[in-house]
């Protein structure tokens, strides 16, 4: 029987393991590249009329480049020994519409995302103009923001170059979300266990919490999914997902 282990560590002093010892998923990862390479080309060929209207209102709103490319952590299934395998932590670019200006400096949401991961309810507040308890889990108040990128998030409309990176392998329709690097090395050794699967555009925590819950449960989803994942529980998050964002709940 073929186990699937992680061996991988982003520091040299984390853990080796990151995921649990698996049965062979061979012909799970293998269904599963297949329905994201022919879905992903479908919903691009379908979305493009939308996405060519979404780059004309960018362009109309704030001239300059319509994508925005941003390097992500992701991760990937890779050899190791007799016939076993273990999650690599890798890098790519990431594609999106662009929401905000040019060459916006991101120093306002790494002081978010750190208070976020360390449950820092005055920082949050701070830097939120609000109290937490009033707002999500999200910097919503970025001054960084075009005026149509508030619409085009709450609809996930700015994530809809990411059947790309589906399409020629970076990420899966469905996973946990692809971090920024400097999150990942705010991550506590525990955090670390997201990283198990291959990112993906939804997942189950943006069919169930998305940015309404602290930052440790939003983990926790990520992981329960990297545990249980299977074909048909990525069907059932796919077939949420529409839901989830018509409903824009836990959307910002």
């Amino acid at each position: 029987m073929q186990n699937e282990i992680g061996l991988d560590a982003h520091r040299s002093d984390e853990p080796k393991a990151l995921c649990l010892v698996t049965e062979n998923r061979n012909i799970y990862y293998a269904t599963k590249r297949i329905m994201d390479f022919v879905l992903a080309l479908i919903l691009l060929i379908l979305l493009s009329p939308i996405m060519f209207l979404v780059a004309v209102v960018i362009f109309v709103y704030s001239p300059g480049p319509i994508f925005f490319k941003q390097e992500r952590v992701g991760a990937k299934r890779q050899l190791y020994g007799n016939n076993q395998y273990y999650w690599k932590k890798v890098n790519f670019q990431c594609y999106k519409f662009r929401t905000m200006r040019i060459n916006a400096d991101s120093s306002v949401h790494q002081a978010y995302i750190k208070a976020l991961i360390e449950n820092d309810e005055d920082k949050m507040t701070a830097l939120q103009g609000a109290p937490v308890s009033t707002q999500p889990r999200k910097l919503v108040n970025d001054p960084r923001i075009i005026p149509p990128g508030k619409l085009l998030r709450k609809l996930s409309l700015d994530e809809l170059p990411q059947f790309w990176n589906v399409l020629i392998g970076d990420m899966s329709l469905v996973g946990p979300r692809p971090a920024i690097p400097y999150e990942v090395e705010m991550y506590k050794r525990w955090h670390l266990r997201r990283l198990g699967a291959q990112p993906g555009i939804t997942g189950l925590q943006q069919i169930t919490a998305r940015c309404t819950t602290d930052f440790d449960r939003q983990v926790l989803l990520d992981i329960e999914y990297v545990e249980k994942q299977s074909f048909w529980l990525d069907i059932k998050i796919m077939l949420k997902t529409p839901f989830a964002i018509v409903s824009t709940k836990g959307a910002y």
